[in-house]
């Protein structure tokens, strides 16, 4: 992945993503607070109250009944607040988990298919799943450390209350307790990032391996490959046992430490009882609150899911720092021919130039055919044409509008996209085919779909068009016709294909741009050509050479430039113009 942002940025970035989550939850993380206040509360009232009942019972004393009666309640509150809090806990961490994923893939789609890009499928995944439940985990622990702060200090306080001597031999071993606070919460910190950072590069590493499964399989590298995904392996162990050291380490210097203090207190209250400035019950209550105040085990847990949060937090929001695309608030003219222009656009991919000062122009209308070697720009120039990204420098507008300037409805109204590998969302493919800015009729999506090429193979189907996609197996030519299929139904005054051809024989291919060209929306065409065939079919021809416009004219033309001939001297049986579909007739 590459550096978006700076750690500074990040962090408040991440404060920024916690911050909202807290928000959403306001009313929940109350309760949460609430129950935990109750139950600290009961927790801070219990010792005193057990102390003075014991007296009473001690010298027998009539009045003992009430006490017992407040001991109960107390103890019946304690555990319906925990029960409460528990229950409240799981609710906002899933809550909050939920709302963390709708807002960084929001802003992801914002963003384009460039934002994305910047991460590997699997670091994707990993940040959107296991880190976004981790960092969720954050506001409600917050929420609880009040009344987790409010044990110890309570207990504390209580101390002082009932005896200072036995509070001053507490905090004579305070400052060694503050010291493991805040050591484990630096060496946690650091642990956890480089635990995370390493789970993001197996996921990576696997997603991979799962979309080339057929090639491993052809090839017989299955153990090469699961090596290759297992290979940080032993770096995730490091580092696990790293976050759990530092973990254990706090957790044993604090069973070390936490009783010491209890025998010190308790020694000194067993002078103090001895000498008759303590009661049998005070010294009960002195115990238990000097258990309260040493309470550092629940502390360490509460500081370890918030630091284990935090570095979380961090990960899912550097994808909130991907700077999301924007759109204006532009119309097109309603009579506008779909002109397509360039000017100046450069365009640069991790510090290579792509494109080079590029100056185009395409009446409306008119079909271009993009051509060109692979790394030449022609992919980059068709996400310029439909605005999928932006250039680094130049402009690209659309009957006379910067395409920035457009509002985004307008925008995907009229451009639309058909790709060599269709992305198909929907549960049938009738739903398939009509997604997209706007719901195309029944009878509109049969005739895209004739269009395409699709219809004769999706009516063999067990259910036609209400076939679920998951029951419609598809060979590559199929999905890509579905695809053209629904760029058809949503034709606007622009249509880009971006390869979207690639997977047809040369007579369905021609078959579909004769419907492309007569029975789908007349408008501006953009195609990725490969084909010389289909670069003869185009109205002019962009020939495309290091970034740069090599050569602009009709096919018939530029064909007599040996090396723009080499351009398709790779395609099988592509050596000559197609003379069968001269330009005029098409």
């Amino acid at each position: 992945m590459s550096q978006l942002r700076s750690p500074g940025q990040v962090t408040g970035t991440a404060r920024r993503l916690l911050s909202g989550a807290a928000r959403a939850s306001a009313v929940r993380l109350a309760a949460v607070t609430t129950a935990g206040v109750v139950s600290a509360g009961a927790a801070i009232a219990l010792p005193a109250v057990l102390g003075r009942t014991l007296d009473l019972l001690l010298d027998g004393a009539a009045n003992a009944g009430p006490w017992l009666a407040l001991c109960a309640a107390l103890i019946i509150a304690d555990m319906l607040s925990d029960s409460a809090s528990a229950l409240l806990t799981g609710t906002v961490n899933a809550h909050t988990a939920a709302w963390m994923r709708g807002r960084a893939l929001r802003h992801l789609l914002a963003a384009g298919p460039r934002g994305a890009a910047r991460f590997t499928p699997g670091d994707l995944v990993t940040r959107l799943t296991g880190n976004a439940t981790e960092a969720a985990v954050a506001p409600a622990t917050a929420a609880a450390a009040l009344p987790a702060l409010a044990l110890p200090i309570g207990g504390l306080v209580a101390l002082l209350l009932i005896d200072v001597w036995t509070a001053v031999a507490f905090l004579a071993g305070a400052p060694v307790l503050v010291l493991l606070l805040r050591a484990f919460t630096r060496d946690t910190s650091d642990a956890v990032s480089r635990y995370q950072r390493v789970q993001g590069d197996i996921a990576t590493r696997l997603v991979e391996a799962l979309g080339g499964a057929r090639t491993i399989a052809a090839a017989g590298t299955q153990e090469w490959e699961r090596a290759r995904v297992l290979t940080p392996l032993p770096e995730l162990g490091l580092r696990g046992r790293q976050v759990w050291r530092v973990y254990g380490t706090a957790v044993a210097r604090a069973a070390v430490l936490v009783p010491l203090l209890e025998t010190a207190v308790l020694a000194v209250g067993g002078l103090r009882l001895a000498a008759g400035e303590l009661t049998v019950g005070e010294l009960l209550a002195v115990f238990r609150y000097a258990a309260l105040a040493a309470g550092v085990g629940a502390v360490v847990g509460q500081l370890g899911a918030l630091v284990r949060s935090r570095a979380a937090a961090r990960r899912t929001a550097e994808l909130l720092t991907v700077p999301a695309m924007r759109y204006g608030t532009r119309k097109l003219p309603e009579d506008g021919p779909g002109r397509l222009e360039f000017r100046e656009v450069t365009v640069a991919r991790e510090g290579r130039p792509v494109l080079r000062n590029v100056n185009l122009v395409v009446p409306g209308g008119a079909t271009l055919a993009v051509v060109g070697r692979s790394g030449a720009g022609k992919t980059v120039l068709a996400e310029l044409a439909g605005r999928l990204a932006d250039p680094d420098a130049g402009v690209v507008l659309l009957d006379g509008i910067p395409l920035a300037e457009l509002e985004r409805q307008a925008l995907r109204r009229d451009v639309g996209y058909a790709f060599e590998r269709p992305a198909l969302f929907g549960a049938t493919v009738a739903e398939a085919l009509a997604f997209g800015p706007y719901e195309p009729d029944g009878p509109t999506v049969t005739a895209a779909a004739r269009a395409a090429g699709a219809d004769p193979f999706v009516r063999r189907l067990p259910t036609g068009y209400a076939t679920p996609l998951g029951d419609a197996p598809l060979s590559g030519g199929e999905a890509q016709r579905l695809g053209l299929a629904r760029a058809f139904a949503h034709a606007g005054r622009m249509l880009v294909l971006d390869d979207a051809t690639s997977s047809l024989d040369s007579v369905t291919e021609r078959q579909v741009v004769r419907a492309l060209l007569h029975d789908v929306r007349p408008g501006t065409r953009v195609v990725i050509a490969h084909r010389a065939s289909s670069a003869a079919r185009a109205d002019l021809v962009a020939w495309l050479d290091g970034g740069r416009i090599r050569g602009l004219g009709p096919h018939s033309a530029l064909w007599a430039l040996p090396e723009y001939r080499a351009v398709f001297a790779a395609e099988s049986g592509e050596g000559k113009p197609d003379d069968s579909h001269p330009r005029g007739a098409r």
